[in-house]
């Protein structure tokens, strides 16, 4: 327990975490973005709110609470699925710049406001980092800057709400992760995504033009190939002048490797599909009528879906 000459007392410590949250307040909204229930969101910058990507449901229909109360349209002006960010764009109202926080200094047992919105007000709820770790890249394929987990219990309705550390500095956004654990989307990813976002509408991914399901291999042709699990992916469509049949590839081929790297699943192949690999020349090892052949395919931007 603390010392009580410290004056850290339960009481000093109870407002301080209050008084967090009103600071916050002003820049957290609602979002009807779901047919059922609401979420949350931050605002960015003058007119741009920051919410999560999987609470959108849609592209149209979008409304946003603002701290006032007054309910108006949203537009949706990008999302990236890969990192869990989504921006809209509403009213212009002026903003003071927001106060990020970088995350390189956060360590486990650091103490964490998650603040969001709902229709009655802003709700907060207060924990730990139950986990700071390294970058990683998410199912689908997206580059988050560190691994943050909290222990706390977050609302459904909080979803896409801010993290912030004890100065109110904001750590990240605020999402829900496999079996509902809290995750944090790092400052970090969030100053890297939303530009491009605003510019472009999307995050660039990487495009194969190849359509690929998961299949099990000779055990024979695995051995000969160098695999410890005798997993490919089969080739059951090929874009018309897709990177992959401009490379040769066919329908029924088998890829096994991707440069040096075994492609045991679909899931593989997203992960290697990132931003970072747009322009970039890979090997591919494919299995085509029990022979293996390697072909060189220059990967291209993942085209807008029309």
């Amino acid at each position: 327990m603390p010392d009580p000459g410290t004056g850290f007392s339960l009481d000093t410590i109870s407002n301080h975490v209050s008084d967090l949250l009103d600071a916050i307040a002003p820049r957290l909204v609602t979002v009807h973005g779901r047919r059922r229930g609401t979420s949350s969101g931050f605002l960015w910058r003058p007119g741009l709110v920051i919410t999560a990507e999987e609470s959108l449901e849609a592209d149209e229909d979008i409304a946003v609470v603002r701290p006032d109360g007054r309910k108006i349209s949203a537009s949706l002006v990008g999302r990236d699925p890969s990192t869990d960010i989504a921006l809209l764009r509403i009213e212009e109202e002026p903003l003071e710049e927001i106060a990020f926080s970088p995350t390189d200094g956060l360590r486990a047992g650091h103490l964490v406001l998650a603040a969001g919105r709902q229709p009655e007000g802003p709700n907060a709820a207060l924990g730990i980092v139950s986990l700071a770790g390294a970058a990683w890249k998410s199912l689908r394929g997206g580059h988050v800057d560190r691994r943050i987990h909290l222990d706390l219990r977050l609302d459904v309705q909080s979803e896409g709400g801010v993290a912030l550390d004890t100065s109110g500095r904001i750590l990240g956004m605020t999402v829900f992760g496999p079996r509902r654990r809290v995750l944090v989307i790092p400052s970090e990813t969030i100053e890297r995504v939303a530009p491009q976002l605003l510019e472009k509408g999307r995050v660039a991914r990487g495009y194969l033009g190849l359509g690929l399901q998961p299949i099990h291999i000779d055990k024979t042709a695995a051995d000969a190939a160098g695999l410890s699990e005798p997993r490919g992916l089969i080739v059951v469509s090929v874009d018309q002048d897709g990177p992959g049949q401009r490379a040769g590839i066919r329908q029924g081929d088998i890829l096994i490797r991707w440069n040096s790297d075994a492609l045991p699943s679909v899931r593989r192949i997203y992960r290697l599909l990132g931003p970072e690999s747009v322009g970039q020349s890979v090997d591919l090892g494919i299995v085509r009528a029990g022979e293996h052949i390697t072909l060189a395919v220059e990967i291209s931007e993942r085209p807008t879906p029309q």
